[in-house]
């Protein structure tokens, strides 16, 4: 981050922002005044339990470089060092550089450049579990801090997936929707079969209940359970959610639920049906339709597979307009990914999900979606479909982008605007 010294140079002139942290360095005699152990700290563990950030020690809040006596280096390094092992839970283990970056009348001063990663786990410091926003620091709400130890790698001894579902019994869970992952040549009992598949789990009344996965694949509604597993899809008439005198400016609305499956392939028909087709005579007549269906495909299965099932009150959210498709899927990437390393990495937040969803057939007469054979393949190619198929189609690429740490938005441009 801000590897060249020119790059750190104008992120300074600009000021602090979410990836950026000034600290101007005092010593009173021979102490360290400034900055104080616990503010640092804080700071160090609030870009830790976001995307990471570099924080300058040397340089103050008027982005002046006043540097550090070169005396007093390994003081400050050692300073650092220590508060991120003794007041910061689990520590952090930051890269420390020395530098220099020009100061008034452009003499070099002497500063360290403190460069923290995004972690694998939740850190937390004298001012209790914190995150940046901006150029703040602030403390995490209790249902943010909640779903960042779910996403983070020290609360995986049990994914949300396999939780199981207080009030739910193994009569919930309908016999055809759960059977159809039973092996033929396999005589498991029940409760053995959905152990084996994660569907059911013993709570710590020891009762044998399903889990999440299990209210999901195999309920006919799991909204009774979950109430926000659904889609709302809505077909807009124009480019923009507004409504036009003289007529509805929604073309089509549906709240789809139903096992994940069955989501997936009733969201595919949405699209099919609200989505034009235009016909271009070239050589014959050739139909072209505003978007590829297979990317559409992929991108709903990615969205029911991978989605933040822990967030309360939010839902995918499948938005069609005259000239996009808009897919919004609750929760932050999981781990390390980055949008932009999306279509190269895969990282299943849903693991008994994702294994169900790799078991489940397409029916015959949803074939035209994709040519699996199941709903989902495990092989991680499904972003790159989703964004060269519709490129193909239409020209323009598919993005993404991370909105507030906690929903990802999936935006498919249509193959040609809508007359």
């Amino acid at each position: 981050m801000f590897d060249k010294v020119a790059d750190l140079i104008e992120k300074i002139r600009l000021g602090e922002d979410s990836f950026l942290e000034l600290k101007e360095v005092r010593f009173a005699g021979s102490k360290l005044a400034a900055p104080h152990r616990d503010a640092l700290a804080d700071e160090l563990a609030a870009f830790a339990n976001s995307q990471g950030g570099v924080c300058v020690l040397g340089v103050n809040d008027a982005r002046e470089v006043l540097g550090i006596p070169v005396e007093n280096l390994d003081r400050v390094e050692d300073f650092v060092r220590q508060l991120c092992l003794d007041s910061v839970t689990p520590p952090l283990a930051p890269i420390l550089q020395r530098m220099t970056l020009p100061g008034a009348d452009q003499v070099p001063q002497p500063v360290l450049k403190v460069e923290v990663s995004r972690s694998l786990f939740v850190h937390r410091s004298p001012g209790g579990y914190l995150h940046r926003i901006g150029s703040a620091k602030r403390e995490m709400a209790p249902d943010y801090l909640a779903r960042l130890f779910q996403q983070r790698s020290q609360a995986r001894i049990i994914r949300f997936d396999e939780q199981t579902v207080p009030g739910a019994s193994l009569d919930d869970l309908s016999p055809p929707l759960w059977q159809r992952f039973a092996s033929p040549r396999i005589q498991d009992t029940r409760e053995v079969l959905l152990d084996k598949l994660a569907m059911a789990r013993t709570d710590s009344d020891g009762q044998l209940r399903p889990t999440v996965a299990g209210i999901l694949m195999a309920t006919t509604d799991p909204r009774r359970w979950l109430p926000n597993a659904f889609i709302q899809a809505v077909a807009y008439r124009g480019t923009e959610i507004l409504p036009q005198a003289g007529s509805l400016y929604q073309i089509d609305a549906r709240d789809i639920t139903g096992p994940l499956d069955a989501q997936v392939l009733a969201a595919c028909h949405f699209v099919q049906k609200n989505m034009r087709v235009f016909a271009i005579k070239d050589r014959g007549r050739r139909d072209i339709p505003q978007y590829e269906l297979t990317a559409v495909f992929e991108a709903l299965v990615n969205a029911v597979a991978h989605r933040d099932y822990s967030i309360h009150g939010a839902k995918i959210r499948l938005r069609m307009f005259a000239d996009r498709l808009e897919l919004y899927s609750p929760g932050a990437i999981p781990n390390t990914m980055t949008v932009e390393s999306l279509p190269y990495r895969q990282s299943a937040r849903n693991e008994a999900i994702t294994s169900l969803l790799a078991k489940c057939p397409i029916p015959d007469d949803d074939q035209a979606f994709t040519s699996r054979s199941a709903m989902m393949d495990k092989r991680g190619e499904g972003v790159q479909i989703i964004l060269d198929g519709s490129e193909r189609l239409g020209g323009k690429r598919p993005f993404y982008r991370l909105i507030d740490e906690s929903e990802l938005l999936l935006v498919i441009p249509a193959a040609r605007t809508a007359e």
